[in-house]
Parts: structure tokens; C-alpha cells; sequence
């Protein structure tokens, strides 16, 4: 199957984590991506650890494929040289506050003045219109003002920090790919751009959907780890082994509860987690805490009762089930090396044949294909 993006251009103005790992989607569906980055230095992630041979590998995984120009956007003519690549890209992406792209010449008005049909995709953290706009944030904020991380943020003495990046990757690049696809559609029938606005604080709250429903709409309060999806129940909780190696219990229908409860002997008495669910899951974490995760591993698949050891990056990698998928079939070249390559959720009819997936390029490797002549200005 052709990719659907081949005949793309794709802009890439963005740094770090949501914006690059976007049009690495993008690029792996087939659009060519070009990454705009300052002269000497490049993108921060450029420096980020750990290396191979003094290349990033953080930054080789999210932007192996593409083309890097670098180009310092405050010159006068930055403008006039990058002109040529506006006039004919169809994509824009960039993730600087509001109003920074407008006062270096490249804002939306600036670009859509050059080529109408351009889709300008903004990803910030709260938008570019409302009073918190042009603050600054991590993703923690944003989880934070979502209210998300409210919902299961550990005991007060020890606040655990989420365990992945919601806002960036969930609320800021998939909603950035879903709705750059959703406009090179809309723009067939129109033949007109637009500009997108991506919030990542907002793509967070569809995370926790049930905690609209009861927070917001039923106006219920939750609190921290007390949801029936957040620890409230026995059956919906992470428990220790002997061996310190952790066991997701996800038993939420009854069926799944009772053979899991069958597994580990757990009292008649005790099952019920609704009624009182301190005393349930405190028998639950003695059984489970009274054997290594070995013991119990068999036993649970076999059950097959959505429980199981909780895995390490390194295990999962390994794990038979993503190598017999062809998870990390993928590999990426770095210094030299080729290694997995980051599973994105591209469906393989789209992607390149599996193999490698190129290499990150040097900063303004493409400066001469590209014609910016940065001479005088490094």
C-alpha cells in the first residue's frame, strides 16, 4: 500500500517532546519533514542524555527521517530564505508561547499570507487565547490544572509523579497528528488552511472521562486514589510480591475478581471490595506479599484474569508476545548502530517496509538542498 502522506511537506519548528514526536508520526506515514533548528547549537534535545558516541539518543528516536536546516529565525532574512519552503509546504508545526512565531515574521497570518493553504498546527500549553496563555509549564502542570493528577498522586508524605507524559504525548501530540490528518481532509473539499490550536493542559482531561462524569457532572469529590480505576477498590490496584516485584490486579468485572481471588485463596469473607475494601485489598496484599511474583506469574496467566507482573522497558522489549507482533522490528541508526526504533501507533500499511528507519540528520545537514545559506550568520 502507498503511504498516504508521500506527497506532504511538512515544517517543523517544535523542540523537545510533543511537536517532534508528532511529525515523526507524520514521517513515518510518508510525508518529508523538515526540522528548522537554531545555527551552532540545534534543538536542546540535541544535548540530552544518554549517548552513543556523543549522539542524543533521545533526540535520534524522535527525529531519525527527517531533514534538519538551520537557520537563526531572528535575522532579517531569515524570512526570505525559508520563503521557498513556505510557499510549497503544507504543514507548519511549531511550539513556541503565543506571539513568538508572530514577532519573528513566521506567525500564521505572516505564513497564510504566503501560502493559503497552509495548515498551521500550534501545540502550547494552554492555548494560545485565555489568561493563562503565555505561561510557562511543564507537563506536570498541565496534568495538574487538568486535575488529572489529583486523582491518584500517592500519600501525602510521598506525592509520586505520574508515570508518563499525558499532557505531551496524549493531550499535545496525538491530538496535533489526529487533527493535522483531520485537516489535509478538510482542506480537499475547500482548498483552504487553518490553524490549529492544540492546547495540551485540555487533550489531558479525556484521560480521566469518568472523572468528569463523577467529579464534574455529578458533582461527587475524589479523592486522591480513591476511584474505583484509581486504587478505591481491591480489584483495580498495584500489589507487592515477595520478591519487591509489583502485580497489576485489573479484576474489574466479577468474573475476573472471583477467579483471581480463587487464585490467590483469597477468604469468601473478604471478597467483596465494596463493602469494605481497606480490609479486602489488605488481605489481597498479604496473600500476594507472601510469595516471589515467579510463583505467581503462571498461576495468573493461566487464570487469565487481567493480573500480571508489572514489566520493565527492558523486559518489555523482550517480551514474546511485541516480538511476535513486530513491535521493535523497526531500528533507527545511531552513530553508526542500529537500534529498535520507538513503537509509534502507525499501522504497518502505512509505514515504509520494516527495517530501518534511517537516522537523525546533523544540524543544517540539508542547508545547501534547501538553499539556506547561512554564511554570515552562525
Amino acid at each position: 500500500m502507498s503511504q498516504p502522506l508521500k506527497d506532504i511537506l511538512v515544517l517543523d519548528f517544535s523542540t523537545l517532546l510533543p511537536g517532534p514526536m508528532a511529525t515523526l508520526m507524520l514521517a513515518e506515514a510518508g510525508a518529508e519533514v523538515i526540522k528548522v533548528e537554531r545555527p551552532v547549537t540545534g534543538e536542546d534535545a540535541r544535548h540530552t542524555s544518554p549517548k552513543i558516541d556523543g549522539e542524543s539518543i533521545g533526540f535520534a528516536v524522535l527525529n531519525h527521517g527527517k531533514k534538519s536546516v538551520a537557520i537563526d529565525l531572528k535575522s532579517e532574512d531569515a524570512r526570505a530564505i525559508l520563503r521557498p519552503l513556505l510557499e510549497k509546504a503544507d504543514v507548519v508545526v511549531e511550539q513556541f508561547r503565543p506571539g513568538v512565531m508572530d514577532r519573528l515574521g513566521f506567525g500564521y497570518e505572516a505564513v497564510r499570507a504566503i501560502n493559503p493553504r497552509i495548515i498551521y498546527c500550534s501545540i502550547t500549553g494552554y492555548g494560545q487565547t485565555g489568561p493563562k496563555a503565555k505561561s510557562a509549564g511543564h507537563d506536570m502542570n498541565y496534568v495538574g490544572d487538568a486535575g488529572v493528577l489529583s486523582l491518584s498522586r500517592g500519600p501525602v508524605d510521598q506525592p509520586t509523579a505520574p508515570f508518563g507524559l499525558v499532557a505531551d504525548v496524549g493531550g499535545g501530540t496525538y491530538p496535533a497528528v489526529v487533527n493535522i490528518l483531520l485537516a489535509l481532509m478538510a482542506r480537499q473539499q475547500t482548498n483552504e488552511g487553518v490553524h490549529l490550536d492544540i492546547a495540551m493542559s485540555e487533550g489531558a482531561f479525556a484521560f480521566a472521562y469518568w472523572a468528569h462524569a463523577q467529579g464534574v457532572i455529578a458533582g461527587q469529590d475524589i479523592g486522591s486514589a480513591s476511584a474505583r480505576l484509581t486504587g478505591g477498590l481491591a480489584r483495580y490496584r498495584l500489589y507487592s510480591a515477595s520478591d519487591g516485584r509489583q502485580i497489576a490486579v485489573g479484576a474489574v468485572e466479577e468474573k475476573f475478581w472471583q477467579a483471581f481471588c480463587d487464585v490467590i485463596g483469597q477468604p469468601e469473607a473478604l471478597r467483596d471490595d465494596w463493602s469494605d475494601p481497606d480490609a479486602c485489598a489488605a488481605e489481597v496484599a498479604r496473600r500476594l506479599g507472601s510469595q516471589p511474583s515467579t510463583h505467581w506469574e503462571p498461576l495468573l496467566i493461566a487464570a487469565d484474569c487481567c493480573c500480571s507482573v508489572v514489566k520493565t522497558p527492558a523486559e518489555a522489549a523482550r517480551d514474546p508476545h511485541f516480538t511476535a507482533r513486530g513491535v521493535f522490528d523497526r531500528t533507527l541508526n545511531i552513530a553508526g548502530q542500529e537500534v529498535p526504533a520507538l513503537p509509534l501507533p502507525i499501522a504497518p500499511e502505512f509505514r515504509s517496509p520494516a527495517g530501518s528507519a534511517g537516522r537523525a540528520a546533523t544540524l543544517g545537514e540539508d542547508n545547501v538542498r534547501f538553499g539556506a545559506d547561512l554564511r554570515d550568520r552562525e
